[in-house]
């Protein structure tokens, strides 16, 4: 009986060790986030609610001109820039738990070729949230789904140059929320 416990607790670690290892990390926890855009909170608001309540929370201002743009770096900065990072062979995807009124545009940005910036602009390959205004969802995307412009046939995004993620709402409206529980790349 001993042998069938300790067996089953080894392969229990090992399917998790897939995923859960120590170097995953929830980005909403770990790092500071970035915001422009017209929206209500300003960049000290959303990280404060983030270290109280654990949640990043962003709401479009009553006359929303022009995109909103959420950003977080992969590798923990003060700064909306820092050095991109190299994630390993065997990281496969992200997990993101959200709840949006609109559809969102999230971009994984790539860090310039020289591999030492993450200048705004070049590669920035996306996939699309769905709304889900009523719920929070949880999504496993891989790497493998982020495509530039979102084209099925777009280039695929280089994890080993990864900048940051950017959550973008491309036309919003009065009052339009998200809210993010979790970003965890697996490492």
């Amino acid at each position: 009986m001993k042998n069938k416990i300790l067996f089953l607790s080894i392969i229990s670690c090992f399917i998790l060790s897939g995923f859960t290892n120590n170097t995953s990390q929830n980005l909403v926890a770990t790092n500071t986030w970035f915001i422009a855009g017209p929206v209500n909170e300003s960049q000290e608001t959303i990280n404060s609610i983030r270290q109280e309540e654990g949640i990043i929370r962003v709401t479009a201002n009553d006359n929303p001109k022009g995109e909103i743009e959420l950003n977080v770096m992969i590798t923990p900065s003060d700064t909306n820039d820092g050095p991109p990072t190299d994630l390993p062979a065997a990281s496969d995807f992200v997990l993101l738990t959200y709840k949006s009124s609109h559809e969102i545009k999230l971009q994984a940005r790539e860090g310039n070729e020289e591999g030492n910036g993450c200048v705004h602009g070049g590669s920035h390959p996306r996939v699309d949230l769905q709304a889900s205004p009523d719920k929070f969802r949880t999504i496993k995307l891989h790497w493998t789904d982020f495509k530039q412009d979102g084209l099925p046939n777009g280039k695929l995004l280089n994890k080993h140059n990864l900048c940051k993620f950017n959550f973008v709402n491309y036309h919003p409206v009065p009052g339009a929320l998200l809210e993010i529980k979790s970003v965890i790349i697996q490492n």
